[in-house]
């Protein structure tokens, strides 16, 4: 089943210049910012955590994506382009997490976790679903 997710831009982002300076970011709250996603009638919000690859992302803002299920442990939408790959990588993933998968070039929400490994190249982590992930069940 696939499903369309609309993300976008909270009202204001956390996420400004001066976080996007690594010396300049020393909390929590200046190296993150928050998106809205919305899943058929539900709102969700997601924290987006500061990296090149996430604000790439954030430059594709607002997306309306219709995502498609993979392995029943994630939801799965190709981007209109790649995105930077200067990230962080992982092998692994949690639920909650939004990754954004290169060869795709896709951005996955995972709303199970079955323990598997992800391939190569792997995951890179752009943020995680602040609650109600099981809207993507």
């Amino acid at each position: 089943m696939t499903r369309h997710l609309l993300l976008a831009l909270a009202s204001a982002m956390a996420l400004s210049h001066a976080a996007c300076d690594a010396e300049k970011a020393t909390t929590k709250h200046e190296d993150s910012m928050k998106i809205t996603l919305r899943v058929g009638d539900k709102t969700l919000t997601a924290t987006l955590i500061d990296c090149k690859t996430t604000r790439d992302f954030v430059s594709l803002l607002p997306l309306t994506l219709t995502m498609n299920d993979l392995f029943g442990r994630e939801k799965f939408a190709h981007l209109p382009r790649a995105i930077s790959t200067e990230g962080k990588r992982t092998h692994t993933s949690e639920v909650g997490n939004i990754a954004y998968w290169s060869p795709g070039p896709d951005v996955a929400i995972f709303y199970r976790n079955d323990g598997e490994k992800i391939p190569n190249p792997g995951l890179i982590i752009i943020g995680n679903i602040d609650s109600g992930v099981e809207a993507f069940n």
